[in-house]
């Protein structure tokens, strides 16, 4: 006679530990080999990304290195397996040279290029990167406690500019540059009052050698990092700016410096959830007045 197998008792605290495990590997298998998701936490790439905006980044797109996954700072090996170059103009995450830190810029010097900023302008192999179509832009820091009552200046040429929730007017009339709107605390304005306030800058389209075409974003052209000195960018290595070229700390510092080929994490394909940290997360009646719907599935060339 057969006996019927008995069946085993169930171990809640056993499959809690099963699902959970099953879950983390496959995040990580998810992450590190197809989209791993980021957010900005600064302006360095005004105008193409801004604070709050959340990335999916593509893993694939340069093959894999060490840096593509979770254990990668424990230097296991070196070199990229099915690894495709990059082109000028990518849009790239990469891991800060000599540390632990994730950057998000522009490609703009490959190997054997040579890089340079004269007066604010970009020069690759010799040749000036055109700069066409400037229009204002305005960079606005304000409290968070005005988001609703509003922000107002006088501008030079005598017009009243008010920054409300996600918009900017001139004379009651909505704005025609473009513009990008963070609301800090009242706590952060107090302490570090530099930081708040508003920024008018120039937008320009800028075409690279290659002929791709994106916006940067200037204060003037002598500020910091204007002038710098010739780069030539050594074998196996990039050279990488910010978008908001007057604000970005990438490869013309001494502490970033050209990227190693190895230190590319992936290119940046679209933003897929972006909002103002006017209010915090927990605060869920907040959501809907926070969010940057126009930024929603915007593809980041």
């Amino acid at each position: 006679m057969i006996k019927p197998l008995k069946k085993k008792p169930d171990n809640p605290v056993r499959e809690w530990i099963n699902t959970f495990f099953w879950a983390g590997l496959i995040a990580i298998i998810f992450r590190s080999l197809l989209l791993e998701p980021f957010n900005i936490p600064s302006g360095s790439m005004i105008p193409t990304l801004h604070v709050g905006d959340h990335l999916f980044v593509t893993k694939w797109s340069y093959g894999y290195s060490r840096n593509s996954f979770p254990f990668g700072s424990w230097n296991l090996w070196e070199g990229r397996a099915f690894g495709t170059d990059p082109e000028m103009g990518d849009v790239i995450v990469f891991r800060k040279p000599g540390g632990k830190i994730d950057y998000v810029k522009r490609l703009v010097g490959l190997p054997g290029d040579t890089v340079q900023i004269i007066s604010g302008r970009l020069y690759i192999n010799g040749v000036v990167a055109v700069r066409e179509n400037p229009q204002p832009y305005v960079i606005a820091n304000v409290p968070k406690s005005l988001r609703r009552a509003g922000y107002q200046r006088v501008n030079p040429d005598g017009k009243i500019m008010v920054i409300r929730g996600d918009r900017i007017f001139v004379d009651n009339r909505p704005a025609e540059f473009n513009f990008t709107i963070q609301y800090r605390s009242s706590a952060f304005c107090r302490r570090v009052p530099w930081e708040c306030g508003i920024i008018d800058a120039t937008e320009y389209e800028q075409v690279l050698p290659n002929g791709v075409r994106h916006r940067i974003i200037e204060i003037s052209d002598n500020e910091h990092f204007d002038n710098t000195q010739l780069f030539t960018v050594p074998a196996g290595h990039y050279f990488m700016l910010g978008d908001n070229r007057d604000m970005s700390r990438d490869s013309r510092a001494e502490d970033v410096g050209f990227v190693p080929r190895d230190n590319l994490i992936g290119r940046v394909w679209f933003v897929w959830y972006s909002h103002n940290y006017y209010a915090p997360l927990l605060f869920v009646w907040s959501w809907f007045d926070k969010m940057r719907w126009n930024r929603f599935g915007l593809v980041i060339r």
